[in-house]
């Protein structure tokens, strides 16, 4: 049936230990792991600001800045923090399987 999300297995919880982030690609869609908060969060790599990329950005606890211009969001809503984002960014279903991160697209 068309528009079903299910959990696709993107990398191995080693892969991504705390503190870091590692860029996957599900569904043709960029999609950036974060590891912080004992948590592992996905959101898509893209600041709703200017487009840029964000798996170069900081990330501390429970969000991620935009390296051009500073823009944070929320890891677990995806919404954005400070100017000069004003939109939130996709974020996906993360769970934890026989050791594997799955996002659901």
């Amino acid at each position: 049936m068309m528009g079903e999300k299910s959990f696709i297995p993107v990398a191995k919880v080693e892969d991504v230990p705390p503190g870091q982030v590692k860029l996957v690609e599900v569904a043709g869609k960029p999609i950036l792991l974060c590891h912080t908060k004992d948590r592992i969060f996905a959101v898509i790599n893209k600041c709703s600001h200017a487009e840029e990329k964000l798996d170069c950005g900081r990330m501390r606890s429970g969000w991620i800045a935009c390296p051009v211009h500073g823009a944070r969001f929320n890891l677990e809503t995806g919404a954005a923090m400070n100017p000069p984002a004003t939109q939130p960014i996709e974020t996906f279903a993360v769970q934890v399987a026989n050791g594997m991160i799955e996002v659901e697209v």
